[in-house]
């Protein structure tokens, strides 16, 4: 069933309604398949371009069971699923990702063993259980450290920063043995940097240049792609993406976060699905990460990536941002404007983003953010 390649008119079962679902949902339908997310919210972004949705909880187990059914084949738009769950309806429907794949990427600890044990080099860290072990380890790698929770958190939450001793002492969490921690040796980093890759129905690894990434408050703000000046990182970065799809045996997208320092690459963090990072695709390459997303696990072919403008940029709209930019859309022709259709609006949260091709483009797109930002 794995290996099987699902044409159209099948149906994609999509567990998560929110904007990566969304944009999985819009290249699929094109194509002419059957989209059903499994969401609680029953507004969704995704679902509000879906062919149905199904409201529950995402390891509401009968409720996995009727997506299951009413598919062809199942994926997800985030790494947090129920595992267990997943396992329950194998039986009923392909599942090209495997389950190896979402435990190594759901566990910090288990990730960073996972790209160690491949040679691939990622910051100093070590597992903490206990207060003893966090001062102990504090010394041994040295400040200044981070300090994330194991499984969950994006976007700043679940990590604090280690800069000192009295950093220590005034921690507000407990630390359990039970519920342990990663610290990881903060790296003196030049820029932030991503590519997406993915294995195509033809078993041929597939990579997407790479991004350079500008972050707000641990939030994606900005991703540039200049794709003549960045071909050396480029290259870097394919070696280390086609190394960690071979491991992984590889379905679907996935997402590689980089630190780059004097033009040497260390792997951050992996993300098992399409990545903010990556929307850029959608009008910057031939194929988009979700179109990758889509041919990847249906078993379809994704021909070589080839980019639509040597230089891309893209902005996150976050709050507010998304109202101003929904009135100054009028006075952008040059805008790719993506709006998620989520409510209600709050701080912080992605509402949307837009792409602009061309660096004149990519520099007024950058001006308007900084004008406007929150």
């Amino acid at each position: 069933m794995k290996n099987k390649v699902i044409v159209p008119p099948a149906t994609i079962g999509i567990i998560g309604g929110g904007q990566l679902g969304r944009m999985m949902a819009e290249a699929a339908k094109p194509m002419g398949y059957t989209v059903i997310i499994l969401d609680p919210n029953p507004d969704s972004s995704a679902g509000k371009v879906s062919d149905a949705q199904i409201v529950a909880d995402y390891d509401d187990r009968a409720a996995l069971k009727e997506l299951a059914e009413k598919s062809d084949v199942v994926t997800y738009e985030f790494e947090n699923v129920d595992l267990d769950g997943i396992e329950t309806i194998k039986s009923l429907t392909a599942i090209p990702q495997n389950s190896n794949i979402l435990k190594t990427t759901s566990n910090r600890i288990l990730e960073k063993n996972f790209l160690k044990n491949l040679n691939i080099p990622v910051a100093p860290f070590a597992e903490i259980k206990s207060i003893e072990d966090l001062k102990l380890q504090s010394e041994k790698l040295g400040y200044p450290l981070i300090l994330k929770t194991t499984t969950g958190g994006y976007d700043g939450h679940g990590q604090w920063d280690i800069n000192n001793a009295t950093d220590i002492e005034n921690l507000p969490i407990e630390i359990k043995p039970q519920d342990p921690l990663i610290l990881e040796k903060k790296i003196n980093f030049d820029e932030e940097a991503s590519m997406m890759v993915t294995v195509d129905g033809k078993q041929q690894i597939v990579t997407w240049p790479i991004s350079i990434n500008y972050h707000q408050d641990h939030i994606l703000k900005i991703s540039v792609v200049d794709d003549q000046a960045n071909q050396k990182l480029t290259a870097k970065a394919k070696v280390i993406a086609e190394k960690i799809a071979k491991a992984l045996d590889l379905k679907g997208m996935f997402g590689i976060e980089f630190f780059v320092t004097d033009d040497e690459l260390y792997v951050n963090e992996l993300a098992p699905r399409p990545h903010n990072s990556g929307h850029y695709s959608i009008e910057g390459s031939n194929t988009s990460q979700f179109a990758g997303q889509i041919r990847s696990v249906t078993g379809l072919p994704i021909e070589d990536i080839q980019a639509n403008n040597d230089f891309v940029t893209m902005i996150n709209l976050l709050g507010d941002e998304i109202s101003m930019a929904r009135q100054d859309l009028p006075n952008h022709p040059e805008w790719h404007f993506h709006d998620y259709e989520k409510t209600p609006i709050k701080p912080k949260r992605k509402m949307g983003h837009i792409t602009v091709l061309g660096k004149e483009n990519g520099n007024k797109l950058i001006a308007w953010e900084k004008s406007h930002h929150e």
